[in-house]
């Protein structure tokens, strides 16, 4: 009996349930009798040898995990090519090899196939294990799946997820945004996730302009578009003139009482860090490196930067990140996860390793990506008309 194991990885976007859904939804189809095995908080449980078996009845309905945000098998954020922090972490005893625990314990459960479901460095962690496992001389079918709602995975056109999460912190800001009733001259600063891409800040832009269309004013009563609309775009991608924003916003600020910015949380990152280093203090970053945004809150260094600038005498900050990310799939979404996990599955029992998404390097199409292509840190072009249009039409170009 072949054996299909799961896991998922990395902060948790609007696809993962979805997309065990998926691919259980196409092995009933393709072969009902292969075991289908999930490990328990994605790379954590490899190493633990934590998993749990996919009973008839959860086979049965699969269906359900479509109308599910998270993942019904667990995260983490594990890195098994850091063994000092996989050692510190209890997942391995001193001088063990993590990407071997993982190896064995695959080859002890009798795998056949694995589906990582994930970001890049959840894909990168099974192009580092299929690389080891090849090594050695060993079988097994690696064939991903790209989550993420910053959408910054290179070689993916668009990751399972994004769209979900723009829409989502569309409807988070279309609540938030009438706090600017509460009080004169508001500052309400919307932040959105995104380490190094803007793509879901300017795509929650894009989401919460179409809500604005849908909606009718009362300019006699201070309800307009114009106060309701966003002012300010900050993304990672375009540096700020401070000076500069601050003049144009201040004028936007008394004419309409109130100020709306999105912000991506990347936005400005390099300024923040230099200024905790500046002050001797050792910036906060997580096993793979990257710096805890949670922890040097951009939002509040954004808001001391604005609130006197503008004459604010009220500052509101608010994250839509765990709002957005923790939703069941939208109908964009759902469609491009059944075509992706489908397909994986397919890859799979034929043999083929590989990341399943729309390729950049193949004209967007749907398709198998070799594992060793992919990398983060895929910046958002800021050049597309639609961005571009967004820009000018909230007067920041």
């Amino acid at each position: 009996m072949r054996r299909v194991a799961i896991l998922t990885s990395g902060g948790i976007a609007p696809c993962l349930s979805a997309s065990i859904g998926g691919l259980v939804e196409k092995y009933n189809q393709l072969d009902s009798n292969i075991e289908i095995v999930g490990y328990m908080h994605g790379y954590r449980g490899l190493l633990l040898g934590k998993s749990i078996i996919f009973s008839k009845e959860v086979k049965k309905n699969y269906q359900v995990l479509y109308n599910f945000g998270g993942t019904p098998t667990g995260n983490s954020r594990v890195k098994l090519t850091n063994v000092e922090d996989c050692l510190k972490k209890g997942l391995i005893d001193e001088g063990e090899n993590p990407l071997e625990i993982a190896a064995k314990q695959l080859e002890k459960d009798g795998i056949d196939i694995l589906h990582t479901i994930g970001g890049d460095d959840t894909n990168t962690m099974a192009a580092a294990l299929a690389k080891h496992l090849q090594n050695s001389g060993k079988t097994l079918t690696v064939v991903g799946l790209p989550k993420t709602v910053d959408n910054d995975v290179i070689p993916v056109k668009q990751t399972l997820g994004a769209w979900t999460a723009a829409e989502q912190g569309a409807r988070f800001f279309q609540n938030i945004v009438n706090e600017n009733t509460t009080s004169r001259r508001q500052l309400i600063i919307h932040e959105v996730m995104g380490r190094h891409c803007g793509w879901l800040t300017a795509g929650t832009a894009l989401e919460y302009r179409k809500l604005l269309d849908d909606n009718a004013y009362l300019p006699e009563l201070f309800i307009s578009k114009e106060r309701w609309d966003i002012h300010a775009i900050y993304i990672p991608e375009i540096d700020i003139d401070f000076q500069k924003e601050s003049i144009r916003l201040r004028e936007i600020m008394d004419k309409h009482d109130c100020v709306n910015i999105f912000l991506s949380e990347g936005a400005g990152m390099d300024a923040i860090v230099r200024e905790i280093e500046g002050r001797g203090e050792e910036v906060p970053r997580d096993a793979f490196g990257h710096v805890r945004l949670d922890d040097i809150n951009p939002g509040q260094w954004f808001a001391k930067q604005f609130s006197e600038a503008l004459g604010a005498d009220k500052t509101l900050i608010q994250k839509s990140g765990y709002f957005a990310r923790s939703a069941k799939p939208g109908s964009r979404d759902l469609d491009l996860i059944k075509k992706s996990a489908f397909m994986a599955a397919e890859f799979a029992l034929n043999k083929q390793s590989g990341l399943v998404g729309l390729d950049d390097n193949n004209g967007g199409e749907l398709g198998l990506i070799d594992l060793q292509l992919i990398e983060g840190g895929k910046e958002f072009d800021t050049s597309q008309p639609w961005f571009q249009d967004l820009l000018i039409a909230i007067g920041q170009k």
